[in-house]
């Protein structure tokens, strides 16, 4: 019944969105990665600009790495524009660019875990499994009140096999849809609209008033707080820029000179530089400092930019002028101050 009655719902309310017009595995795979911790209206511009310019898994892996994350620029979460690439060259080299046709399968993929590999199976081959994302899980958990933490794997496996058994009998496809539909947009975190449930009367939340309770978890998030101060070299129109390596956050992207700590007092910081490398100062201007956010990261971010005289040679990094900057991947809290450098 609650199968059925979702999957009506579904069909009479979804929104018409392109991955689901087609059962191309990878254009599936393609907007499952892009909609990881991201909007679907954040992220549908950028799965058109992929489709577009990469067409095919093929097309994907023969792509350089630098030229993925510029077209992933401003998305966030790095980590999946590079194993996206990975997993591209893997499929094109090892499967000879085709998908894998199973859950089991697509499970060995870079970057794919359970959910993802049950929604490429169930949304191109059709596979009975259930594709269980945060919203798929708020709405299991709260329509049979499984009133246990979901972060702990034994509840993850429970609500798995209880939705397997809730999608006998159906389209995989067309539940998993339903279900996830559901969750982003009735059965939300917040502001949750049960009057427009069509399984309101069977759900074990709503007649219990338990609804703002379910889901919940047992350990909170550690938050680290971190405190960046990037000096912007500028000479003659040309700024110093350097790509990052791949054990931080914005794994080789481009940034500034970055200097990190609790003493954000630029002064020292600069002089040490300037010392350090023997650079000639024509003219520092702070900007104020920005507040950035990322899932486990709360960021202070400061922006000096410094003009020189010349181009002193600074390690790890090159000279750019500004319009060659536009083509190389960079953290969209670099992108964001070289439009305020632009308009200075």
């Amino acid at each position: 019944m609650f199968a059925k009655k979702i999957i009506s719902w579904y069909l009479t309310n979804k929104r018409d969105l392109p991955w689901r017009n087609t059962d191309n595995p990878y254009y599936i795979w393609l907007s499952e990665i892009i909609l990881q911790q991201t909007r679907v209206q954040q992220g549908l511009p950028y799965y058109e600009k992929f489709v577009e310019n990469f067409s095919t898994v093929e097309a994907l892996a023969a792509a350089d790495e630098g030229e993925i994350l510029r077209y992933w620029q401003g998305l966030g979460y790095y980590s999946r524009g590079r194993n996206l690439h990975k997993t591209a060259k893997l499929i094109s080299e090892n499967y000879g660019g085709r998908f894998p046709d199973n859950f089991k399968e697509l499970q060995k993929l870079k970057g794919v875990g359970k959910y993802t590999a049950a929604a490429v199976a169930s949304f191109a081959f059709n596979e009975r499994v259930p594709a269980i994302d945060g919203n798929a899980l708020r709405v299991i958990t709260r329509f049979l009140e499984i009133f246990e933490p979901i972060d702990h794997p034994t509840v993850q496996k429970k609500v798995f096999d209880l939705s397997l058994e809730l999608m006998h009998g159906v389209n995989p496809a067309l539940y998993n849809q339903a279900v996830m539909e559901l969750g982003a947009t009735i059965c939300t975190p917040k502001r949750t609209q049960c009057d427009s449930c069509p399984v309101r009367l069977e759900c074990k939340s709503y007649a219990n008033k338990t609804v703002d309770k379910i889901p919940f978890k047992a350990k909170k998030t550690k938050i680290r707080h971190r405190f960046l101060q990037y000096f912007v070299f500028e000479s003659a129109g040309e700024v110093w820029l350097k790509k990052r390596g791949e054990s931080d956050i914005w794994a080789n992207m481009f940034d500034f000179y970055l200097v990190e700590g609790e003493n954000l007092a630029f002064t020292e910081n600069l002089e040490n530089c300037v010392r350090e490398f023997g650079i000639e100062v024509v003219n520092i201007t702070p900007y104020p400092t920005v507040n950035h956010i990322l899932t486990h990261q709360k960021q202070q971010i400061a922006f000096i930019k410094v003009t020189c005289i010349g181009k002193p040679k600074l390690p790890g990094g090159e000279w750019y002028k500004l319009d060659k900057i536009e083509d190389l991947p960079k953290p969209k809290i670099i992108v964001d101050f070289l439009e305020i450098l632009k308009n200075d």
